[in-house]
């Protein structure tokens, strides 16, 4: 891995070895046709590899992202290479008008919500407590937990049963790495509201899940790891290295088609080979 830092949240274009998406792997299979999807983070890394798959597999997306334009632009043209609409909305989570926007942008242009994929999230690393100040705390909870929270409120009302909801925990969730803390609590919080949300929204007939990512090689990783920790992510998974955006795409597509439609109130470990309890 090129250990040349960039500057949070990082940029796709600038990821040095390039990471792979599934521009050229994925083949979709109409497990979404038809569905209108929101995906949080959706111009880079892991987001980008939903979107692709999603489109692949006969998706309608809203991407939402917070100013990455030129990532979010490719992501656009991916998406609409398969004949599927694609609305961008930039702009900051951890406002809740902009969450509300972001729904309405899709209730609006594409006429109804079936899938929300919440994301997006924040991360920096620390080496003391004394360096995690109030503001940086409170702005991994603001895009990772307090962000999912609002989105996924204010899109339930547009949902009808069989609709889908899938959150981004992390194997952090379950194994905290300490430089990361408030990352990782935050990645906890996110677990246990799905679960939760899960059995909230069972009546009305909406699944809720999360992914759990291991080392996956984004733009997030030169941007807010320390050199070190870049030279050696992934090597320590019993599979010896980092995954890739494009591996953990058909865990979002399984959980967004009707073919889990009695899967619910779980995560799905793309770790690796690291076990998650």
């Amino acid at each position: 891995m090129d250990t040349e830092l960039q500057t949070p949240p990082g940029s796709d274009a600038e990821l040095t070895p390039p990471a792979d998406h599934g521009e050229t792997s994925y083949r979709g299979h109409g497990r979404l046709a038809g569905k209108r999807a929101i995906i949080t983070g959706g111009d880079s890394g892991i987001g980008r590899a939903v979107a692709i798959a999603f489109a692949r597999e006969g998706a309608d997306l809203v991407i939402a992202y917070l100013n990455e334009h030129e990532d979010a632009e490719t992501t656009r043209q991916l998406v609409e290479a398969e004949g599927r609409r694609c609305v961008l909305m930039p702009g900051d989570i951890a406002d809740p008008a902009h969450c509300r926007a972001i729904i309405d942008s899709a209730v609006a242009e594409l006429g109804g919500i079936d899938v929300l994929v919440n994301n997006a999230a924040y991360q920096m690393s620390f080496k003391t407590l004394d360096e995690m100040t109030d503001d940086e705390w409170d702005r991994a909870f603001a895009v990772n937990v307090a962000a999912t929270f609002r989105l996924c409120r204010d899109a339930v009302p547009h949902m009808m049963p069989g609709a889908s909801i899938i959150n981004t925990a992390s194997i952090n969730s379950d194994k905290p790495s300490p430089d990361l803390l408030p990352y990782a609590t935050s990645k906890g919080a996110i677990a246990n509201f799905t679960a939760g949300l899960a059995q909230l929204l069972g009546e009305k007939g909406i699944r809720v899940n999360s992914v759990a990512p291991g080392p996956i090689w984004t733009p997030l990783i030169p941007s807010t790891l320390a050199p070190e920790r870049i030279e050696e992510f992934g090597k320590n998974t019993p599979l010896g290295r980092p995954g890739q955006p494009a591996e953990l795409a058909a865990a979002f597509v399984l959980l967004a088609s009707d073919e889990a439609s009695y899967i619910s109130g779980t995560w799905i470990g793309v770790t690796g080979g690291v076990p998650m309890l």
